[in-house]
């Protein structure tokens, strides 16, 4: 038979053993509270992740938007830049990145509308990414020379009908936006169009002013509509731009194309509300601010507000709507 101090001493290892494990526990919890439930969110830089490269049409009122936002955030905003492949790199960093609000950012038109259906990539942007605001949209337009013949769009369109691929447009690239927006006009007027791709924006805009081609459709250079160099004939656009108030959009014409674009905020998947709201909060407020506002202006780009909850809608939407045209036209693989 055991002594009974035998049995005490044991009792009380046990039961130090067991308060130690639940301070343990306790100290875990805590820890990782930090980081998920927003109690003491943002504790140091957020990380924002821009899929496009410095000084573009998308990197400029990211940045502008961010350094507003950093002074409600409490914590340094550090853009970076991940471009390439239709924005589906600097995408995939957000989408696969630790749900703890340390990393967000932009996820633009082309890596969630279009890329998803054209080639294989690492997320889906419906199940992986979490939409926290948008604050603006991008510009795409039709344009040429200010001396060119084409005064208005449907002249392009006679153009076309009278003259079989004789119309050559620039564009960045087969498959994007403005790209599927003109092939998409082209079939439904029953003409034929003829793209000539380039690299981005400036090759085919210098191509347009070189007179390679008849036509650009993309992003543009305000500069040059301003100077008097190009002319806006048509903007893909959903609604009518402050800086452009006489161009008219798609729908103005009598086309029912969806041209959805989004200066926007997103995160990963599993990102606690908590963290989300405060990081939706502090963009919201920068909206708001004389600097983001005069900043958008200059840009000549349009200031649209959506919340997570209707820009997940708008982006769940859009992604079955364009999946269905992308097939449609034959662009899906």
């Amino acid at each position: 038979m055991r002594p009974r101090h035998l049995f005490s001493r044991q009792a009380s290892l046990f039961v130090h053993a067991v308060c130690l494990m639940l301070v343990l526990l306790l100290f875990a919890v805590s820890a990782n509270g930090q980081g998920t439930d927003g109690a003491k969110y943002p504790s140091r830089p957020v990380t924002f992740i821009v899929p496009t490269p410095a000084g573009s049409e998308a990197d400029l009122p990211c940045r502008l938007i961010a350094k507003e936002a950093e002074k409600f955030l409490g914590q340094p905003i550090v853009v970076v830049n991940k471009p390439g492949a239709s924005m589906t790199i600097g995408i995939a960093s957000i989408a696969t990145a630790k749900p703890d609000g340390y990393t967000i950012g932009h996820a633009g038109h082309p890596g969630i509308f279009f890329a998803p259906f054209m080639e294989k990539i690492p997320y889906q942007p419906v199940r992986d990414l979490k939409q926290i605001m948008q604050f603006g949209s991008i510009n795409i337009a039709v344009f040429v020379k200010n001396d060119s013949p084409f005064k208005a769009f449907k002249d392009v369109v006679e153009f076309a009908r009278k003259n079989p691929k004789k119309l050559t447009y620039g564009t960045s690239g087969m498959g994007t936006s403005a790209n599927v927006g003109m092939e998409t006009i082209a079939k439904r007027e029953g003409v034929q169009f003829t793209i000539v791709p380039f690299k981005g924006s400036p090759e085919t805009q210098a191509a347009l002013l070189g007179g390679h081609v008849l036509m650009a459709a993309g992003g543009f250079a305000h500069a040059l509509v301003e100077a008097g160099e190009t002319k806006l004939l048509l903007l893909l656009a959903e609604t009518r731009s402050p800086a452009y108030p006489e161009v008219p959009i798609l729908k103005d014409l009598g086309y029912d194309i969806p041209a959805p674009t989004v200066l926007n905020v997103a995160g990963p998947k599993g990102l606690p509300e908590s963290i989300e709201k405060k990081i939706e909060e502090a963009f919201t407020r920068a909206m708001n601010e004389p600097a983001f506002i005069k900043g958008m202006k200059e840009l000549r780009l349009t200031v649209v507000y959506r919340n997570g909850a209707q820009l997940d809608d708008y982006v769940a939407r859009n992604y079955e709507t364009m999946g269905k045209l992308l097939k449609q036209m034959g662009f899906a693989k």
